[in-house]
């Protein structure tokens, strides 16, 4: 596949994005791109497609090479932490009428634990979106960029300046809007990749469903070995807690659902959401099977040292029509980017109320104006995050988010759980000190149950940081007089 059809399928998705950009933004202020009311239905599309973005486009096809049909695991457990978001924070945060969810913090313990939130958001949002947009940008270098002798830095120059430009005038409407094309395109994208390359291979309906399953790469469930990173019932605990702690904590994520009209239309969101979610997360681990049947039938050679790689390899190889190159390039632009505006868009809200606070100013002219700055300051920070990372990353896409939300989003958990279930007041200004404390000897205990023991800590490390800051809180508890 050439450079040009590249530049081609993602020039006509931008044209798309400014477009809707345009449409429903005509009107806005300073003050609605923060706040913005859409239809139910809307807002669920929007949240389904936002939580899976260009890692999970790139990564969970390749993850089906070492650990199978595993996720799924993780998945069940984020249905159950889904249900927990509509019927336990969606109201609490409806009750106070929140722009930022950080406002909570500010209510229940203070301004030091308000800002610390709010930071701890600013870190785990930045980290998290540079990591989902990097992938994208590996796969730009080496389709367009590369060829055409452009280093990476130049790459990220480029698109990083494309999403600051469609989500500047916009706000939370453009995000949810472009997240609803997005999803679209994503599911089209998916499904027609694994009807085109089944048809490569010569396989039916029936033919495909029995390849697929008879291929030994569709085990889902692990029960044999708890030391393991992939036993059941820690993927499915840290899939409760980790969908908690990265939707219902999130800004960029809950802003979709603080857009509905009221509280049950939240909640009738965000279940939908989540079973849409899931199917779609099925339907990219099938992918996944029917990828590597291709691989090791077609191309014939040993899989791709990186997982990752795995889609981009087979998509726009010289035996697959370039149709698929094309949904390939659709489907990865359409996650990867949507993913990054939106979460350049919640950056720019939780810095400029909660960390600037501006809008306590009511002044709509300087609201606007510090927006656009925090917006292009947001931009800018994100590709020096995404150009470090190129350098440093060693491990599939998708775990390094889920490793990197372990310690960063474990005191935000922490914090939000001791503050609804315990009445107690906390001195305050000692707040930061444990929420500081908490990752690193959530690392240190990592390191040394490794060690010790030989037991892996995967994604329940989440849980673990979150423990360690209720315990912290508990030693700051005011006594009663």
């Amino acid at each position: 596949m050439t450079p040009i059809v590249v530049i081609a399928a993602i020039a006509g998705y931008f044209a798309l994005l400014f477009l809707i950009s345009w449409a429903v933004n005509r009107n806005n202020d300073g003050s609605t791109a923060f706040t913005s009311k859409v239809p139910w239905w809307v807002s669920a599309i929007a949240t389904m497609g936002a939580a899976i973005s260009g890692v999970t486009f790139i990564s969970v096809p390749g993850m089906v090479i070492g650990k199978e049909w595993s996720y799924l695991q993780m998945c069940l457990g984020f249905i159950v932490g889904y249900f927990v978001i509509a019927y336990v924070l969606i109201p609490l945060f409806y009750k106070r009428n929140l722009i930022s969810i950080y406002g909570y913090l500010d209510s229940r313990y203070g301004t030091s634990s308000y800002k610390t939130g709010a930071w701890f958001f600013f870190i785990s949002k930045m980290l998290g979106a540079a990591v989902r947009f990097y992938v994208v940008c590996i796969v730009l270098q080496t389709l367009v960029f590369g060829p055409l002798g452009i280093p990476f830095v130049f790459n990220v120059i480029v698109t990083i300046a494309l999403i600051f430009l469609y989500t500047l005038q916009g706000g939370v409407k453009t995000v949810i809007w472009t997240d609803t094309l997005k999803s679209l395109c994503l599911i089209l994208s998916v499904v027609l990749s694994i009807v085109f390359i089944a048809k490569g291979l010569g396989l039916g309906f029936g033919d495909f469903i029995e390849k697929v399953s008879k291929d030994g790469h569709t085990r889902l469930f692990y029960f044999d070995d708890p030391k393991s990173g992939l036993y059941f019932w820690k993927q499915f605990v840290s899939g409760v807690f980790m969908v908690i702690a990265m939707t219902g904590l999130d800004q960029d994520m809950t802003q979709r659902s603080l857009a509905c009209k009221d509280p049950k239309s939240a909640q009738k969101s965000l279940i939908s959401a989540t079973f849409s979610q899931t199917v779609v997360i099925f339907l990219f681990l099938v992918l996944g099977s029917i990828l590597m049947i291709y691989y090791s039938t077609v191309i014939g050679s040993e899989f791709p040292s990186n997982t990752d790689d795995l889609f981009g390899l087979v998509a726009t190889h010289s035996s697959i029509p370039v149709i698929v190159g094309i949904l390939f390039i659709v489907g990865l632009v359409s996650a990867a980017y949507s993913a990054a505006g939106s979460a350049l868009t919640a950056l720019t809200t939780s810095f400029t109320i909660d960390i600037l606070e501006t809008n306590k100013k009511n002044d709509d002219t300087l609201l606007e104006k510090t927006r656009k700055n925090v917006h292009l300051l947001m931009a800018a920070i994100m590709g020096v995050v995404i150009v470090v990372f190129y350098f440093l990353n060693s491990q599939d896409a998708i775990s390094a988010v889920y490793t990197i939300a372990s310690y960063t989003y474990g005191p935000i958990l922490g914090l939000f759980a001791f503050g609804m279930f315990c009445q107690k007041q906390v001195r305050d200004k000692f707040v930061p000190i444990v929420c500081i404390a908490a990752p690193i000897i959530s690392l240190v205990t990592k390191i040394w149950l490794d060690k010790a023991f030989q037991y892996t800590m995967g994604f329940e490390l989440l849980l673990f940081n979150a423990t360690v800051t209720i315990i912290g809180l508990c030693l700051l508890i005011k006594s009663d007089k």
